[in-house]
């Protein structure tokens, strides 16, 4: 089964999660990112990556689900609210269903990245009122994805990818 991993970054998050999960991949699996992957036509498996944007993933990698049909896709995702959260979920729910109608959905994975420092630096200039104003709360959340990724992160998608590699290939 030929596979590949696809990845849409901003900040560099999801570039450096995908290149952890493509050491478990199997030998002859290749990388991509988003600008530069080819037709996922001759690909069977297909982990897809991309940063969360406004409740789901960036635009770069949706338009790229766009492409993808009658495959086996895991996707991952980073963003900067903690991966437990209500957010972190709608975001993997709402990657799901952009992708589901049209393939098979093996698998989901999501860690905290950095936040890119022009949308801290425009949080910190909205009215306290706004629901993305700069709270303590906030504040410590950004503190806390600045951290991440970091290798028990890698660690933990590599761990994950491994079970899903071998689900599709025994």
């Amino acid at each position: 089964m030929k596979a590949m991993v696809v990845y849409s970054t901003k900040t560099g998050n999801t570039k450096k999660v995908a290149e952890a999960i493509l050491k478990v991949m199997p030998a002859e699996t290749s990388i991509y990112s988003v600008e530069n992957a080819p037709s996922p036509e001759e690909y069977a498996f297909i982990a897809l990556g991309y940063w969360v944007d406004r409740g789901g993933p960036d635009a770069s990698a949706k338009e790229y689900m766009t492409k993808i049909a009658g495959k086996k896709v895991c996707l991952f995702g980073t963003l900067g609210a903690y991966p437990d959260s209500d957010y972190a979920q709608k975001a993997m729910t709402n990657a799901r269903v952009a992708i589901e109608t049209k393939n098979e959905v093996v698998g989901e994975f999501i860690c905290q990245g950095k936040i890119d420092p022009r949308l801290i630096d425009k949080f910190k200039s909205l009215p306290p009122e706004h629901p993305h104003a700069m709270t303590p709360e906030r504040i410590k959340r950004h503190q806390e994805a600045a951290k991440h990724p970091n290798e028990e992160d890698f660690v933990a998608a590599q761990t994950y990818f491994r079970q899903v590699v071998a689900r599709l290939y025994d």
